[in-house]
């Protein structure tokens, strides 16, 4: 299967959200309804890839999702730069791995609005580096889930 569209996703049921990183992968979902999206988890990547995806499809599979939406990292500019080729590339070894509905989202400053909203909550500096990931990855679902809503 291909990378899709945000239209060509599933129409219902629970997607799960990705912020792609050298080290981490943050990990969010949202409900059957697809009304919120919440945090779930950090992934560490380690030198192999394949623990990670195992941990991300028992996530996946748990929440019953019917297709997953991964943060690519655009430059400010519109450009495309290192870290988004880094994750079209996690985006093809999930489908390597398994078929499943996959879509991209720019997710620029996603980063950003999680942190400034961990600041808002007075979080430290050691709760920021903890949730950030995760965080992200639920503002990057939210994005999509509203975008989706908003084009229905």
């Amino acid at each position: 299967m291909p990378i899709l569209t945000l239209q060509e996703l599933p129409p219902r049921g629970p997607l799960l959200g990705l912020d792609p990183g050298a080290k981490t992968i943050g990990v969010a979902a949202c409900d059957a309804g697809r009304l919120i999206a919440s945090p779930v988890e950090v992934i560490a990547r380690g030198k192999k890839l394949a623990p990670s995806l195992d941990r991300l499809f028992v996530l996946y599979d748990q929440r019953q999702c019917v297709g997953l939406v991964m943060g690519l990292p655009i430059n400010m500019d519109g450009t495309e730069g290192p870290r988004s080729q880094a994750a079209r590339s996690l985006a093809q070894n999930v489908l390597a791995r398994r078929d499943i509905p996959v879509a991209l989202w720019d997710e620029r400053l996603s980063s950003a609005g999680a942190e400034r909203a961990l600041l808002a909550a007075d979080a430290s500096r050691a709760r920021r580096d903890e949730v950030i990931d995760k965080l992200a990855a639920a503002w990057i679902l939210q994005g999509v889930i509203d975008r989706l809503h908003n084009s229905a």
